[in-house]
Parts: C-alpha cells; sequence; structure tokens
C-alpha cells in the first residue's frame, strides 16, 4: 500500500509517502508560498521514490483547522490529483497529526488560532488508535475543555501564543510541553495509511477542509478593545 501526503495548514509545507510502513518526505517553512512550492516537493520526493501518482492507494491532505489559505490548498492539490488518477482521498484532522507528531500518548493539541483563541482538542492513544477525549474546537485559551487526570503533553503553537492561560489551565494535568511541535505529512500519511487499509477513503469531489471558524479577522474596533 501506498499513501501520498500534504500538509499545509501552518506555515510549513510537507509532502510524505508512506510505503508498507516506511516514510519519504520533504518539509520546508515557506510563510505564506506554499502554492509556489507544493507541486515541486511533490515531483521531487516521487521521482526519489521512482513511483507514479496512479501507484498510490490514496491521497491525504492536513484537512485543519489551520491557516484558511493553507487549508484550502492542500484539500484543492489532493483533489486535483485524486480526480486525475482516479485514487480515493482522506482528510486528516491537523490536531490529530499533531498529537501524532508528538511522539506521546496522552496530548492537549492547541495551535494558535489568532484573534485570542486557539484549535484545541486532546487524543489519548490506546492500544494503537487515538481517541478524542476532547474532540476540535475553537476556544478561549483560558476556556480550553479540561482533561481527568495527570500524565498529558501539550504541543503545538498555542503553548507559544497562549502558554500562560493554558499552562494555568492545564496545571493539574500536563507533565510537559513542545510548543514547537508541527502538524507535517508524515504524520498524516501514517493515520491516512491505517484508514484506507479500513476501506474509509473517500471520492475526491466530497473531500472538505475542516474550519471551525466563520470569521477570520477582528475589526478595528474588535482590535481596540
Amino acid at each position: 500500500m501506498r499513501v501520498l501526503a500534504v500538509e499545509t495548514s501552518t506555515e510549513y509545507c510537507s509532502v510524505a509517502l508512506w510505503q508498507e510502513g516506511m516514510v519519504l518526505d520533504r518539509c520546508e517553512r515557506v510563510g505564506q508560498k506554499h502554492s509556489e512550492v507544493l507541486m515541486a516537493m511533490l515531483d521531487d520526493m516521487l521521482r526519489e521514490a521512482g513511483v507514479k501518482l496512479a501507484g498510490m492507494t490514496g491521497i491525504a491532505f492536513g484537512a485543519g483547522p489551520g491557516s484558511f489559505t493553507g487549508v484550502r490548498i492542500a484539500c484543492g492539490v489532493a483533489q486535483g490529483l485524486a480526480l486525475g488518477a482516479d485514487l480515493p482521498v482522506l482528510g486528516v484532522c491537523t490536531l490529530q497529526a499533531l498529537a501524532q507528531a508528538s511522539g506521546r500518548d496522552k496530548v492537549v493539541a492547541a495551535l494558535d488560532a489568532r484573534m485570542a483563541e486557539v484549535y484545541h482538542a486532546a487524543y489519548e492513544r490506546r492500544d494503537g488508535a487515538w481517541f478524542a477525549v476532547s474532540e476540535p474546537s475553537l476556544c478561549l485559551p483560558q476556556d480550553a475543555p479540561l482533561v481527568a487526570g495527570g500524565g498529558w503533553f501539550g504541543a503545538g503553537s498555542g503553548f507559544v501564543a497562549h502558554g500562560a492561560q493554558l499552562r494555568e489551565r492545564y496545571a493539574a494535568n500536563i507533565v510537559d510541553i513542545d510548543e514547537q511541535v508541527v502538524p507535517q505529512a508524515v504524520a498524516i500519511a501514517q493515520l491516512a495509511a491505517a484508514q484506507f487499509a479500513a476501506g474509509r477513503g473517500m471520492d475526491a469531489a466530497e473531500a472538505l477542509p475542516l474550519y471551525l471558524r466563520d470569521k477570520v479577522a477582528l475589526k478595528t474596533s474588535e482590535r481596540g478593545q
């Protein structure tokens, strides 16, 4: 089985190829230039692997939440490639990918959502599978859903932007934090491989981003407040 994955929901642009448990990937911090570099990264990786797009089992993408433009790019590229090669697709939540990338089993995942908010979810890995203790949501850091017990690990840029509030919120739960871990295509590919193996791929036309927010900017009066 081969899974191609793309992830562009943050300032990083990454692609990965999962082949029977082995992963080849590319990742670069590009700011807002994802559309300029993504296809070249994909072509370079496939050429190195010596495989064609038609040889994929499916294509996975980071569905969000994250940058509005970024998640649309990943979704659109995955759809276009899948339609052209007649392949199924899968959207993977970037917060779950963040948990996967952390290497821990109990993860409070938080991405900076700007406008004083975070994209938040909490996951626990049991018998190799992730379970959502708290489903993905958009919230103020001081109102982030609580988790039970200790041994939790904090991951993501939300702990950079709102570290004080999140640390206070989870003072009784979190034992360590990695503020720098980001969702990447490697984690997207790893999570999607199990889903494709279970036959959960979908038609490319059905793929949708996960936004969680409709409003993308504050009004001038709101910024003043």
